[in-house]
């Protein structure tokens, strides 16, 4: 039932005297007919009539009433429905007063194809393929660093179809021993599928079982004789055991959300840490807006309802809500949200407080990590995260991007190339993880093949665990700097990274940068005062200043060695005693053979490497 009131000046007094008792959600609205606040009542008259009482405690009450110029109100059957309609309002209207979430567009999750030979890879949006689906994750990252740990343990493949049925020969993932090459044959299909079931076990919880069959097998190499296939089954284990002291929360086999809220002003955080299978999958962090005067408790409440209720333009389905959510504050709601989320599961689903053991341990973690996050976003960084969020909306990113990396290449006429690496997160210029390339073997001055062998190597690295995979991959070029990326990122086989490559507009001028999107196939041009371009050109400016420092750096050595330095077998003692004879670097290059030969200490094979050096007609 709807009920509405509305005049040029809001008659408070006789609207309340038509309120019903029963339960409803009230929306009230300004002068512009604009939705300012949505809240729930499980008595409407008592609850609306609250906010017109002569001593009203907060000021930002007292700033929404004063705004109000028309209420409108839905009465509802029950509590449970006051509470879901409420959620859908706020999700859609965004009303200014209210709590409000960011809402990602989709969560991740890890895909298990139905193939001879099954893949594992990153899924998002609708589950339409056939096929196993594990999560959902709390963030790509997590589902990256996952997927990196089970090729280290588990070598199945994580390659596209494409390019899994176009190989002629195996690929980088098999060298480094990420992956048994089934698109060449090399392994059979029962073997793969070992590999495979072991897999599926530890994404299911199941890694004790995981090892134990693993014990089993070594033991019985063991007692064949076949001590290489018994190594190769211990080190599983060992691996599996390192993850399991990592990852696994101690006597937890369910699944369960850890959340906790901290608040600060105007400023509040909210922490979730993912649970599945007592398999700690990663957390994440969620800056709600319009939280002025609010507490912990209301904080929550506001999460839980935005974060797991369903709408219709919501992602979350049922299944991700689970058995028991672990909170670090009492809430009031408590009893109508732990209904609604159990009708919603279709399973009981308790919320938890006063936690004792491991799970308080849990509880406190997070409650730390929530409130070192909220110092970080409260210590000058507004502007910066600020610019994250507005690089998300342009991008049309599912997240806010929490890792992002950026390659350039310098050089002086193909001479000392350098490539640089740097990394910025949600606080900026990540300076421990900036890493140099000096580029060798290559033709000078072949960019492409610079961008190349400088993505290679850092992400080979990243691949064999020396670091984290970003959320986003910058480039400083075009279509061919971009088309470079691309085939690196496919021949390692990382998932769910965005690549951009900035390329110069046509007068080369700040501002008119073209942004290239590798995975949308399209170009954008931002407008020159959009905070997201800022962003880009910060870190494509400190990726071109550290480059270039890199290159002076490598050029100056180089023009300060002597070549002779370069030659095996010709020491300190050989080379001074050359330069004497000859007086000076010139007069030994001009010198032939037969005359380096005559020097003291000098063979007739060393004369030769001496005279190539200065003869050799390569670059």
């Amino acid at each position: 039932m709807e009920s509405k009131a509305g005049q040029s000046e809001f008659d408070a007094k006789s609207f309340l005297k038509k309120l019903p008792d029963g339960p409803g959600v009230y929306r009230m609205f300004d002068k512009r007919e604009h939705v300012i606040y949505v809240g729930k009542a499980r008595n409407l008259k008592k609850r609306v009539s609250s906010y017109f009482q002569k001593n009203i405690a907060h000021s930002k009450t007292r700033t929404l009433v004063a705004q109000i110029a028309n209420i409108e109100i839905t009465v509802t059957h029950t509590e449970n429905e006051a509470l879901l309609l409420e959620n859908n309002l706020i999700k859609s209207l965004k009303p200014r007063y209210n709590v409000l979430f960011r809402d990602d567009k989709s969560y991740p999750y890890i895909y298990l194809s139905q193939d001879p030979f099954p893949r594992l890879a990153v899924h998002r949006g609708a589950q339409r393929a056939k096929g196993r689906y594990f999560g959902p994750y709390p963030s790509a990252g997590a589902v990256r660093e996952t997927l990196n740990l089970l090729q280290k343990l588990f070598p199945v493949r994580q390659c596209e179809d494409s390019f899994y049925k176009n190989r002629s020969r195996p690929c980088l993932q098999y060298q480094i021993k990420r992956c048994t090459a089934p698109c060449v044959g090399l392994i059979d299909e029962a073997d793969y599928h070992e590999d495979l079931r072991h897999a599926v076990m530890f994404l299911e919880g199941k890694s004790t079982a995981v090892i134990d069959e693993l014990a089993n097998k070594m033991d019985a190499a063991a007692e064949g004789l076949d001590y290489e296939k018994a190594a190769r089954y211990r080190d599983q284990i060992a691996s599996l055991r390192r993850v399991q002291e990592r990852q696994y929360i101690e006597g937890e086999k369910g699944n369960l959300d850890v959340i906790a809220g901290a608040v600060q002003g105007d400023v509040a955080c909210v922490q979730l840490f993912t649970v599945r299978g007592g398999r700690n999958l990663g957390n994440k962090t969620f800056y709600p807006k319009n939280v002025e005067q609010q507490g912990v408790d209301e904080l929550l409440s506001a999460f839980l309802a935005q974060f797991y209720l369903i709408s219709g333009a919501a992602s979350v389905t049922k299944h991700d809500i689970p058995e028991e959510i672990l909170l670090n504050a009492e809430l009031v709601d408590a009893d109508i949200l732990a209904s609604v989320l159990s009708q919603q599961a279709g399973r009981k689903v308790t919320l938890s407080h006063r936690l004792r053991g491991e799970r308080a341990r849990w509880l406190k973690m997070a409650e730390h990590n929530a409130r070192q996050a909220l110092g970080m976003r409260l210590n000058s960084q507004a502007t910066l995260l600020q610019r994250f969020e507005v690089l998300q909306d342009v991008l049309g990113l599912d997240e806010l991007p929490a890792r992002m990396e950026c390659f350039d290449i310098s050089h002086t006429m193909g001479e000392a190339p350098v490539g640089s690496c740097v990394v910025f997160d949600q606080n900026g210029p990540l300076k421990s993880d900036y890493r140099r390339f000096n580029i060798e073997g290559i033709t000078p001055g072949d960019d492409y093949a610079a961008m190349h062998q400088a993505l290679t190597r850092r992400y080979k690295r990243l691949k064999q665990g020396e670091g984290k995979i970003p959320d986003i991959l910058f480039i400083d070029g075009g279509k061919g700097q971009v088309s470079q990326a691309r085939d690196v990122i496919e021949e390692l086989q990382i998932e769910g990274l965005s690549i951009i490559g900035i390329a110069k507009g046509p007068s080369r001028k700040p501002g008119l940068e073209i942004l290239c999107l590798s995975e949308q196939k399209r170009e954008i041009i931002l407008p020159s005062d959009s905070p997201a371009l800022h962003l880009i050109q910060q870190i494509r400016d400190e990726a071109h200043r550290f480059a270039i420092t890199g290159h002076r750096q490598r050029r100056k050595k180089k023009r300060n060695t002597s070549p002779l330095e370069e030659i095996p077998g010709l020491g300190p003692k050989r080379r001074q005693q050359l330069l004497r004879q000859f007086g000076g670097l010139q007069e030994v290059a001009r010198a032939g053979v037969e005359d380096l030969a005559s020097v003291q200490g000098i063979s007739r094979d060393l004369a030769q490497l001496i005279y190539d050096c200065f003869h050799s007609d390569g670059p």
